[in-house]
């Protein structure tokens, strides 16, 4: 590769990464173009560590020919089981274990080699395979993000010539800051939606991150909190507390994320979420519908925690409407990106009413009046009540018990939760 492709292609990574070009397509422009200026490269993989809850990192490829492989693929944890083992036969973990860089393997020569891949590559026509590691320095490290590796092979019967390597030894780590910048990216967006929600998140990476800055917003208001959680806790040793926490959570998230909703705080082993939308008749409902899947979810883990004989609970859940204000609230250097106002007080004990009128989920008379005459035949009053802290009694109301026991009437509910 001449000097001026050379330089070219630096410029073309740089400007791509700049702009934020998805890491699959840069992976896919680069070969394109190492081809195109004489590099006879036919497969390319790059993988990197990242910072996520559930994948240790995402991994790209690019193909000369049509394959039914993913571009793309995100990889859990390689310290224990067959991905542990996966992961000690790779040339990678080689390099790493021996202080390489680089790794050549000449494919025509390679059957005394144990290393993972390396024989599919020498089947499916592969002459040559060159592995590079790229180590960040600790101010570049990021969790486990310390390392970009990557791997190129040719079919060309003579491998890679001098120059073509002196090429890639150029290109590769140019190309590798480029996908580092984007998955520096990526993880801001991961961060943000695991601790401050999926909403929040985009408000808050999109420059909503100044104090006092908030909109007044309607939203149908989710609080849940566990039954008898604080004695279950207190019955079961201090190693199974978390996981006890970590099941029930699960359920009340999955149903508010599925149905639209947006969670912004875990308090304790209680939940706060909102639903929104210009049609607040839609968002009642999809509150009604994460409600209706957090039961479905409660009794898939309650089966499944029991038949191991551990402990198991439900869930209250109050829903409320209400103004409130959404935005940013602390000090200077420490904001939570939350609602606050009457109306989130009044759900949170809309919630703690349930112990005492025993029933699993209470709704307000503004809840209910703003949905349509169907949804409305579904919720019977169980009262007026006087709240605590709050300085009205309200009429609050429940699914109708009359569903227990009636097939038809319980599918008809589904069926308008799902309309």
């Amino acid at each position: 590769m001449e000097l001026a492709s050379r330089l070219d292609l630096m410029n073309w990574l740089v400007g791509q990464g700049l702009t934020g070009l998805p890491e699959t397509d840069l992976i896919r422009g680069f070969c394109e173009r190492c081809r195109a200026a004489g590099l006879t490269l036919s497969r390319a993989l790059a993988f990197i560590d990242t910072l996520h809850p559930i994948y240790e990192g995402r991994g790209f490829r690019w193909n000369d020919k049509d394959s039914n492989e993913s571009n793309t693929f995100e990889y859990t944890s390689s310290a224990d089981g067959d991905a542990a083992k996966n992961w000690r036969r790779s040339v990678f973990h080689h390099m790493l274990e021996n202080g390489h860089d680089e790794f050549r393997i000449d494919l025509s020569d390679c059957a005394a080699l144990d290393f993972s891949m390396i024989g599919e590559l020498a089947e499916k026509g592969h002459k040559h395979f060159l592995a590079f590691v790229h180590r960040f320095g600790e101010a570049g490290t990021l969790g486990e993000m310390d390392c970009f590796y990557s791997y190129w092979a040719t079919r060309h019967a003579d491998g890679f010539t001098e120059a073509q390597l002196a090429a890639l030894r150029d290109l590769v780590p140019v190309l590798g800051l480029a996908i580092k910048s984007a998955q520096h990216l990526d993880i801001a967006r991961t961060l943000g939606r695991v601790y401050l929600g999926r909403d929040p998140s985009e408000r808050v990476l999109g420059g909503r991150i100044s104090r006092g800055v908030t909109e007044r917003i309607s939203a149908v208001l989710w609080f849940s909190d566990l039954r008898g959680s604080t004695k279950i806790a207190e019955s079961i040793g201090p190693d199974e507390i978390i996981p006890f926490l970590n099941d029930y959570a699960q359920t009340s998230i999955d149903a508010i994320h599925d149905a639209g909703g947006d969670v912004l705080k875990l308090i304790g082993d209680g939940v706060l979420a909102i639903f929104t939308g210009e049609d607040m008749a839609l968002a009642r409902r999809a509150a009604l519908l994460a409600e209706h899947k957090l039961r479905l979810n409660m009794n898939t883990v309650n089966a499944r925690r029991s038949a191991a004989s551990r402990p198991v609970t439900s869930a209250y859940v109050g829903l409320h409407v209400g103004e409130v204000f959404y935005g940013n609230i602390g000090s200077e250097d420490r904001l939570d990106f939350t609602v606050v106002g009457p109306a989130v007080n009044e759900v949170s004990r809309i919630a703690s009413m349930c112990n005492s009128v025993d029933r699993e989920f209470l709704a307000s008379s503004e809840f209910r009046n703003g949905l349509d005459a169907t949804g409305r035949r579904y919720l019977v009053s169980t009262g007026r009540y006087a709240l605590r802290g709050i300085g009205r009694a309200q009429d609050l109301y429940t699914l109708d018990p009359d569903m227990a026991g009636n097939e038809a009437m319980t599918g008809g509910y589904e069926r308008y939760l799902k309309s």
